[in-house]
C-alpha cells in the first residue's frame, strides 16, 4: 500500500493559484500603464519644448495642479462636488436605461408581435442624435433638474442593453431548450434555467458599455444648461474664463470616473457569473 502525503506546496495550491492570477492580471495591465505614463511624459516634454500656450494645450503637470487646487468645495471650480453631481446623474440614467431596456428585451423575446412593434421604435430612438433630446428633456423636467440629464443618459444606455439582452435570451443552444422540453419543463423554467443564464454575459457586456455612455449622456445634457456646479458646466465656464487647465482637469476627471465605473461592472460580472467561459478563462491564467 502506498501512502501519499500532501506537502506544504500542495496545501498552498489554491493560495498560490490565486496569487498567480493576480500576478497575471498585473502583467496584463503593465503594457497599458507603461504606455499611459509614456504618453504623459512625452506630452509634458513636447509642450514644454514647443512652448505651447495653455489655451492650445496645457502640460499634464498644470492639469494635475489645477485638479488639486480646485478639488475642494471651497474653490471657484469645485471639481469634487461637480464629479459627485455628474456621477449621480449618470448612475440614475444608467439605472433607468438598464431597467427599461431589460423589460423591453424580455417582452420582445417572449412575444413576436411585441418584438415587431417595439424593435423599430427602439432602433429609431437609438438613431436620433442625443443632442436633439436635450431641449425636450430640459423643457419636460426642468433645466436645473438632474432628472433631465439622467434621461439623456438613459436614452444612450437603453438601446445597447435592450439589443444585447434580446440576443442573449433568443440565441440559446437549441439542444438545451429541447432537453428541457423533453423533461416537460415549463416556459418559465426554461427562461429561468436556460435563457437568463445565457443572457447574463450579454447583459454585462451592455452594462460595461452603458457606464461610459451614461457619462456621455449626462455631460452632453449639462452643456445645454443645468446647475453651475456639474462637470459639463465647469467645462463651459472654465473655457469661457480661459482656464483651460481646469477644463482639461474636468475632462481627465470624467475619463477617470468612466474607467472606475467600467472596472466596477467588471468586478460585479466576475462575482455574478464565475461559471462563464470568459471569466474562467481570465481567472485560470
Amino acid at each position: 500500500m502506498t501512502v501519499t502525503t500532501a506537502g506544504a506546496g500542495d496545501r498552498m495550491g489554491p493560495r498560490a493559484a490565486g496569487g498567480g492570477r493576480w500576478r497575471g492580471r498585473a502583467i496584463d495591465l503593465l503594457p497599458a500603464a507603461v504606455v499611459f505614463v509614456g504618453v504623459l511624459v512625452a506630452w509634458e516634454l513636447i509642450v514644454g519644448a514647443l512652448a505651447l500656450k495653455a489655451f492650445i494645450l496645457p502640460q499634464p503637470s498644470a492639469i494635475l495642479a489645477a485638479l488639486r487646487d480646485n478639488w475642494a468645495a471651497g474653490g471657484r471650480f469645485a471639481l469634487s462636488t461637480s464629479a459627485a453631481a455628474t456621477l449621480l446623474e449618470a448612475l440614475g440614467g444608467l439605472a433607468i436605461g438598464t431597467v427599461v431596456g431589460v423589460v423591453v428585451a424580455f417582452i420582445s423575446s417572449r412575444w413576436v408581435t411585441a418584438r415587431g412593434v417595439l424593435l423599430p421604435i427602439a432602433v429609431a430612438a437609438g438613431a436620433i442624435p442625443i443632442i436633439a433630446f436635450a431641449p425636450l428633456f430640459n423643457n419636460w423636467f426642468g433645466v436645473l433638474n438632474p432628472l433631465s440629464k439622467a434621461m439623456m443618459a438613459a436614452v444612450l444606455v437603453f438601446f445597447p442593453v435592450m439589443a444585447n439582452v434580446i440576443r442573449g435570451l433568443v440565441q440559446v443552444p437549441p439542444a438545451a431548450v429541447e432537453l428541457m422540453r423533453s423533461y416537460a419543463a415549463s416556459e418559465w423554467t426554461i427562461l429561468r434555467k436556460v435563457r437568463i443564464p445565457n443572457a447574463l454575459p450579454y447583459f454585462f457586456t451592455a452594462l460595461r458599455l452603458g457606464t461610459t455612455l451614461s457619462l456621455i449622456g449626462a455631460v452632453v445634457g449639462e452643456y445645454f444648461g443645468g446647475a453651475s456646479f456639474v462637470l459639463g458646466r465647469i467645462v463651459v465656464q472654465s473655457a469661457s474664463a480661459l482656464r483651460y487647465d481646469v477644463t482639461w482637469a474636468a475632462i481627465f476627471l470624467m475619463a477617470g470616473t468612466g474607467i472606475a465605473l467600467y472596472l466596477a461592472i467588471s468586478v460585479i460580472e466576475r462575482l455574478a457569473i464565475p461559471w462563464h467561459s470568459s471569466v474562467r478563462g481570465i481567472d485560470s491564467r
